[in-house]
């Protein structure tokens, strides 16, 4: 097996210096260099080396059925090793993307692993994905391979092009390989050249609130070595058991579940469901002993409606990463458990940028400060200088960190358009205050102006999740003939409330009662969020169905005084 052991030094050294200084955030963003390596390969010159005779658990599944597997770090190794061996007879050569579509099993990590060590790009897929969603990637990634679950294969009969078929499952669909196959492979690999910093790993498609998926291009150092930032902020350990809740083909999936953990040396625990339940999670958090934990939003506010203090041991570390969480959600879990969520931002294009370590002084509603290798400026909207004091959130390319992507693939343009300036863009709003602490404010395109006054939608859905009618809100802007826009609430109801004029009465006066007057919540409307596969809400579709008008909201003006 074939490494690079002064690259794998290095990075270690990296790695080493963040545990070191792991609740000294001055100490750690002072100090902490990236490793810029001219050759690496995370696969072969850091897991290969760390699962050398190392039979500690790298990965705990449960199933739904009670079912479990441990996977040490020493099989995970060997058992990519064969996949590789087994896929390059099929054909699998360095450069060749293939689209992986699995979902949380072990064959999902050995094909990560093999095809990193083959030097092959991996194009992540969610199971969730349609005929339409996959030939848009199959086309526009260039996908030579598809390795699938069994029960997806169908999806594909109708999706054109002359990719191999590996399925993966009890079924065997005509036309697809038997990927178990592989284990009848040799369990030493050889890899047929060497890495390059800058060679191709993974292409995402990213979630597509506003538009067509972009392809975000990411290399083998972007985001293993990029991930140091991201198993910092969570505060992992080597020996740590982490649970991250993030459906496989989304980037968060390989921040959490992948190399965040790995590159700490820790145990990736999944708890496979079908349908969410917050007391069996806890129980199995509890029973495999879960000391850090990661979640979005979605699953924070779906687990406070639970009884909280079922968790009897509550993990060390906990954060939530996706879309900001509101302060509601962050003092109720801190009540029960006894610690305090911990909030970050990211994106698919880059690691963690801004976070809240931990052992450091949090602000209600910051998601904290730059991470380690990280140069944040919020640029003024209207000069496009740095140092304003709200603006968007954008990185410094003089110091370009490690973990951010190459660019768009394929789309020059909006790679220029997106590192204008010396800066990468993100798009999103930001405040910075006088100890260095970012608030998050919100989608460039989703702030809108009422009376004149700026709205930030995530400030107002926080003030709204603080009344226990409320279980998930959305707010964008509802034409006004006199303000321009005011504030149009979509709510979805927590157990036991009804939709109704008494029930948005009562989240009204909520509103006016905890709201400046230009912020306050003008129009409800009740009923479910539309969602991207990935969880987040497409504001877009909430700003078309608002503009074409609806018979089912309620108006503020019309339920005073009844």
């Amino acid at each position: 097996m074939a490494g690079n052991g002064g690259t794998t030094e290095e990075f270690r050294a990296a790695r080493d210096f963040l545990l070191k200084h792991r609740e000294d955030y001055t100490a750690a963003y002072a100090g902490f260099n990236w490793p810029r390596p001219e050759r690496f390969n995370w696969a072969l010159d850091w897991f290969d080396t760390i699962a050398a005779g190392n039979d500690r658990t790298a990965l705990h599944i449960v199933e739904e059925d009670g079912r479990e597997d441990r996977y040490s770090f020493a099989e995970l190794s060997a058992r990519s090793a064969q996949v590789a061996n087994w896929l390059r007879e099929q054909g699998v050569r360095a450069g060749d993307r293939v689209l992986v579509m699995l979902g949380n099993q072990v064959e999902l990590w050995e094909t990560a692993l093999a095809a990193m060590k083959l030097r092959a790009v991996v194009i992540p897929a969610t199971p969730l994905l349609g005929p339409a969603d996959l030939a848009d990637r199959i086309e526009r990634g260039q996908a030579r391979h598809v390795v699938a679950r069994s029960e997806d294969t169908a999806k594909f009969a109708d999706v054109p092009g002359s990719y191999t078929r590996i399925r993966v499952g009890s079924d065997f669909p005509a036309g697809w390989l038997a990927y178990e196959n592989a284990y009848g492979a040799a369990e030493r690999f050889e890899p047929d050249g060497p890495t390059l910093a800058d060679d191709t790993l993974m292409l995402y498609f990213t979630s597509g609130t506003t538009s067509l998926p972009k392809l975000v291009e990411h290399t083998h150092v972007s985001y293993p070595i990029g991930h140091l930032a991201t198993m910092y902020w969570i505060g992992l350990k080597p020996g740590d058991v982490h649970l991250n809740i993030s459906s496989p083909g989304w980037a968060k999936h390989a921040w959490s579940n992948l190399f965040a953990p790995w590159n700490a040396e820790a145990t990736v625990f999944i708890h496979n469901y079908t349908r969410f339940d917050a007391t069996r999670l806890m129980n199995e958090m509890d029973r495999a002993g879960v000391t850090s934990f990661c979640a979005p939003p979605t699953v924070w506010r779906m687990l406070i409606q639970a009884d909280l203090t079922q968790l009897r041991t509550p993990p060390r570390e906990v954060v939530a990463a996706g879309e900001p969480l509101n302060p509601e959600v962050i003092e109720t879990v801190r009540r029960t458990w006894g610690v305090t969520i911990r909030d970050g931002f990211g994106q698919t294009e880059t690691a963690v940028q801004v976070a809240n370590p931990p052992g450091q002084p949090l602000k209600p509603g910051s998601m904290g400060r730059p991470s380690p290798g990280y140069v944040v400026e919020l640029l003024d909207p209207v000069t496009g200088k740095p140092g304003a004091d709200e603006g968007e959130i954008c990185l410094d390319l003089s110091a370009r960190p490690v973990g951010l992507m190459t660019g768009y693939h394929g789309d020059p343009e909006r790679t220029a358009e997106a590192m204008a300036g010396g800066y990468y863009r993100t798009g999103d709003i930001g405040s910075r205050d006088a100890d260095g602490y970012l608030t998050y404010v919100g989608r460039a395109d989703d702030v809108f102006k009422a009376s004149d006054y700026k709205i930030s939608p995530f400030e107002v859905e926080s003030a709204l999740l603080e009344h226990e009618a409320v279980a998930e809100a959305a707010v964008v802007p509802a034409p006004d003939p006199v303000r321009l826009a005011v504030p149009k609430a979509y709510i979805v109801l927590a157990a036991g409330w009804e939709p109704g004029p008494a029930t948005a009465k009562a989240i009204f006066e909520h509103a006016r009662a905890v709201l400046a007057p230009y912020k306050r919540v003008r129009v409800i409307e009740f009923g479910d969020l539309p969602k991207t596969v990935s969880g987040k809400i497409r504001r877009i579709e909430l700003r078309e169905a608002t503009a074409a008008g609806s018979t089912a909201e309620y108006r503020e003006d019309d339920l005073r005084g009844s």
